[in-house]
């Protein structure tokens, strides 16, 4: 049965002994696989966000929820990332730099699908994009090898696929609008 302290305490426990994602993705696998008991600990998901956990100088845990239907934007983290699906699904478009004028665009190069029950790693300098592609929450468990919040990030524009700063302010509105847009349905 999932228990939230004991999570914390063997992420912590694997980064302590390792600070690569190799030990946390057997975690994170082994607590998604119990997709109900994750649930019933965090809470049956009723409105997008990013929830906090635990966080540290080389360690970040988070409770995300994507909204329905809900899109963010391609990003870095400059850090790995191991995301537990424990209900719904979310799809992750991976993007690559190209040598294009400036060398601040990006292409896409890669997909991939993880839903309820699933455990997948981002390497550190994976660019990518998050769509929850069904018409209700999707809930996750999101690990990442630093302090999530203080990483200074890139985020490229959707339409233009130039680089620019990374705007929490903006994925906050982005979290909200989707619960706006949850709250009409």
């Amino acid at each position: 049965m999932f228990d939230l302290d004991r999570f914390i305490a063997d992420c912590r426990g694997a980064i302590a002994q390792d600070s690569s994602h190799k030990s946390v993705r057997e975690i994170v696998a082994r607590a998604v696989s119990d997709h109900a008991g994750v649930t019933r600990a965090l809470g049956e998901p009723t409105r997008a966000g990013l929830t906090p956990i635990y966080r540290s100088e080389n360690l970040t845990i988070l409770n995300l929820v994507w909204g329905p239907m809900m899109t963010l934007q391609p990003h870095d983290h400059h850090m790995w990332a191991c995301i537990g699906i424990y209900g719904g699904r979310e799809d992750n478009i991976f993007w690559r730099r190209i040598a294009e004028g400036s060398g601040h665009r990006i292409e896409a190069a890669g997909a991939k699908a993880i839903g309820t029950g699933d455990c997948t790693v981002l390497g550190k300098d994976i660019i990518h994009s998050v769509t929850n592609p069904i018409p209700r929450l999707t809930g996750a468990l999101h690990v990442y090898g630093g302090d999530f919040f203080a990483a200074h990030r890139s985020e490229w524009d959707p339409e233009t696929l130039e680089e620019g700063p990374y705007d929490s302010a903006k994925v906050i509105q982005r979290f909200e609008a989707a619960n706006e847009m949850l709250a009409r349905h």
